[in-house]
C-alpha cells in the first residue's frame, strides 16, 4: 500500500502546526496575561515534548507560553476593587494616573502590582463598548 505524498505532507503540517502553539495557551487560556509566577510542571513537561521530536516548534512552544503567561501556575486567587474607589485614579480627562492607581491596588489588594511592566498588557475602550455590556459609563 502506497502512501500518498500529499497525505505524508499533510500530516506532517498539521504536526507542526500543532506544536507551534503553546501547551498552556490551548489547555488553559484563562491563564494567560500573567506576568510571573511558579512554572507549572506539566505544561513545561508537555512543552519540552516538542522539543524531543522537533527542536524549533518545541521552542516556540516554551516562547509562546512564557510570553503569554500560560506557563505559571495560578494564585488561586482572584482580587476585586470597588470601581468608586478607583475613582481617584482617573483624571478629568479621562487618563489614567497609574502611580495614584497603584497605591490604591496595593492599599486595597495589599500586593504591589507592576503597572509600569513591559509586558503587561492594557486594553482600551469606548463608551460604545461599556454601553454593549449594558454598563453606564462614568469617571
Amino acid at each position: 500500500m502506497r502512501i500518498s505524498p500529499r497525505v505524508i505532507g499533510s500530516a506532517l503540517v498539521a504536526t507542526l502546526l500543532t506544536q507551534l502553539v503553546g501547551c498552556g495557551t490551548l489547555f488553559w487560556p484563562d491563564r494567560r496575561g500573567q506576568i510571573e509566577g511558579q512554572i507549572d510542571p506539566v505544561i513545561a513537561v508537555l512543552d519540552a515534548v516538542g522539543l524531543l521530536f522537533y527542536v524549533i516548534p518545541g521552542v516556540i512552544a516554551f516562547g509562546v507560553d512564557i510570553a503569554t503567561g500560560a506557563i505559571y501556575l495560578p494564585n488561586g486567587t482572584h482580587a476585586q476593587v470597588d470601581p468608586a474607589k478607583l475613582r481617584p485614579a482617573v483624571q478629568p480627562d479621562g487618563s489614567v494616573d497609574r502611580t495614584r492607581l497603584q497605591a490604591i491596588l496595593q492599599q486595597e489588594l495589599g500586593r504591589h502590582l507592576p503597572l509600569d511592566d513591559p509586558r503587561l498588557i492594557e486594553h482600551r475602550g469606548s463608551t460604545e463598548q461599556l454601553a454593549s455590556y449594558g454598563l453606564v459609563p462614568a469617571a
